[in-house]
């Protein structure tokens, strides 16, 4: 199956969630990340708001961490702080995104990246929506070496995804069942 069907699949998998089961898989999928040292540890945070039943993390948007969150611009993501209670926008995708004089955060002041993804696979590759935001943003140096974790819910941990020579991977992937370290192979 190419990216494009698997995507269209998983996302429709994702949509038939009753929202009952969505909000209670997001919720273990939160606690999943608190109990991981890497987000316990973290004091700069990059996340995302949920759009069309992504696992939904606003519940960890009040913890002590400092958190960053994207805007489109151009071709790439340009990342701001925010905090609850700040304004936001709507951007070009129809993501709530910070305002574009949010104060901006460089590379050097994060520790932890969560990755909104369709799917993620065991080698830790994640199949998002097409843009190729994330892949371009981990291929940047400023950005290869810092943890980041896929999240997706259990039914779109995969084998193994289709794979094209610019797609990078994610450090770690969590789901509401557990919290999987991806094996690598010479990639």
């Amino acid at each position: 199956m190419d990216k494009v069907q698997l995507r269209r699949q998983l996302l429709q998998q994702r949509r038939s969630l009753p929202t009952t089961v969505w909000q209670e898989n997001s919720d273990r999928l939160c606690q999943n990340l608190i109990s991981l040292p890497l987000f316990q540890t973290a004091k700069t945070i990059l996340g995302y708001f949920s759009l069309h039943q992504e696992p939904d993390l606003g519940g960890l948007f009040r913890s002590a961490a400092v958190w960053g969150f994207p805007r489109c611009v151009g071709q790439n993501l340009a990342w701001h702080r925010w905090s609850v209670g700040d304004s936001l926008q709507t951007g070009p995708y129809g993501i709530a995104e910070p305002e574009a004089d949010a104060p901006p955060l460089s590379p050097s002041e994060i520790d932890l990246i969560l990755v909104p993804a369709v799917a993620c696979d065991r080698r830790g590759y994640r199949l998002g929506y097409g843009g190729g935001y994330y892949d371009r943003l981990f291929a940047d140096p400023l950005w290869a070496n810092i943890p980041s974790v896929g999240i997706i819910f259990e039914f779109a941990y995969l084998s193994a995804l289709p794979v094209e020579p610019w797609d990078m991977t994610v450090s770690l992937v969590c789901t509401e069942d557990r919290v999987y370290s991806p094996y690598k192979i010479n990639q």
